[in-house]
């Protein structure tokens, strides 16, 4: 894991709040973001907008076929980024596990 992952970020959730005890800290640093900063995770609001163009804000995952889910996830992880050289995340990940396999 933490040959692939140096850091996780995460907000102050409560269903993040054994998250140090989950991960080797000596390994891969937790980093908890301050309340209402959403600045500080933007990365992860980046994608949250991606995937409000196919699920707005307020409605429920739950109420969504599993098939609607994957549709998203694969969308959203197979677009290439600029941030990422144009690569996609897929991309970047096989890259990563290559590298350490």
């Amino acid at each position: 894991f933490s040959s692939i992952f140096q850091s996780i970020t995460s907000d102050n959730g409560s269903e993040f709040s054994e998250l140090t005890e989950a991960v080797d800290c000596d390994q891969v640093s937790v980093y908890y973001t301050h309340p209402y900063t959403s600045s500080e995770r933007g990365t992860n609001e980046r994608h949250n907008g991606l995937i409000r163009r196919f699920i707005p804000k307020g409605q429920s995952i739950d109420d969504l076929d599993d098939t609607v889910i994957a549709y998203v996830e694969n969308w959203c992880n197979t677009l290439p980024r600029k941030i990422l050289g144009y690569q996609s995340p897929n991309d970047r990940f096989e890259q990563g596990l290559a590298s350490v396999l």
